[in-house]
């Protein structure tokens, strides 16, 4: 991909990051769509990087999810699934109320370019169920496990408002309804970064939020830098409890100088990465 396709490759998931999230944090967005299985049955096995943060009693797992992928292979197994299974809780970014859409159109946030990203992703094969984020969510729903937000609804949607303009389009029910064509080389690079994930390599995530850093500090800011400093204090007080939880947010928050593991070091906690 040329430094030309990568800058608009960039743009485009630059305002659906946070909007994405609203889209695939919904307790009932967590139905797996008809006909959509877990895995294929030529699926490959994968291993997707995950953390962990514990003290004498307390065991956090931090996990980074990609919200869209193709279901092609057994990523939540072996360590994932181990640490999921030890968890009493699932930990997510956000918990959003089942009928949201009204209050997102009321506040001019718009979804389209969120929605525009994932109508790419479906044209290759890639779905939001079968995002890690929903199959966590599943998961914990079929086996009663609690699942808590790190922000709220109402937090989002600040978020979300608080972004600069170029990053914060505004959008009609028309306009999410009729999306704008996404940059034909979305395609290839959401592909890729699946691939990538796959392996526990997340570079190509760790470039757009170097690149987000280099365009928009101030929407850097906001995504990243102080939800990333918030969860990490959260994390520092968790441990203060006994027991296991397993933390699943987006693999951005994960990566990079300001990432959740950083925050983490600063306030002189370590954490090590499982696989």
């Amino acid at each position: 991909m040329n430094r030309l396709d990568w800058a608009r490759c960039v743009r485009q998931l630059l305002p659906a990051l946070a909007g994405v999230s609203l889209l695939v944090a919904s307790p009932s967005a967590a139905r797996p769509e008809p006909g959509l299985g877990q895995f294929h049955d030529d699926a490959a096995c994968a291993r997707p990087a995950l953390w962990v943060v514990s003290d004498a009693d307390t065991t956090i797992y931090l996990f980074g999810t990609i919200h869209t992928h193709d279901g092609r292979s057994h990523w939540f197994d072996h360590a994932v699934r181990r640490a999921f299974d030890a968890s009493s809780t699932l930990v997510m970014e956000t918990l959003i109320p089942a009928a949201p859409r009204n209050r997102i159109e009321a506040s001019g946030t718009g979804l389209a370019a969120a929605r525009a990203t994932v109508q790419t992703a479906r044209q290759v094969g890639l779905s939001v169920q079968q995002g890690a984020d929903m199959v966590l969510a599943r998961a914990a729903e079929a086996n009663g496990k609690p699942i808590i937000g790190l922000e709220n609804f109402d937090e989002q949607l600040r978020m979300y408002q608080a972004l600069p303009s170029p990053a914060r389009p505004t959008a009609t029910a028309a306009s999410v309804v009729h999306a704008p064509a996404p940059e034909a080389s979305l395609a290839p690079f959401l592909l890729a970064m699946v691939d990538r994930w796959n392996r526990g390599d997340a570079e190509p995530i760790e470039a757009i939020v170097n690149e987000i850093r280099r365009q928009s500090p101030e929407t850097y800011r906001h995504l990243f830098v102080d939800r990333n400093a918030a969860w990490a204090q959260w994390i520092k007080e968790r441990l203060r409890q006994p027991g296991t939880i397993f933390v699943a947010v987006g693999t951005g928050h994960l990566v990079g100088d300001d990432s959740v593991q950083a925050k983490l070091a600063a306030a002189g906690i370590r954490t090590g990465r499982i696989n």
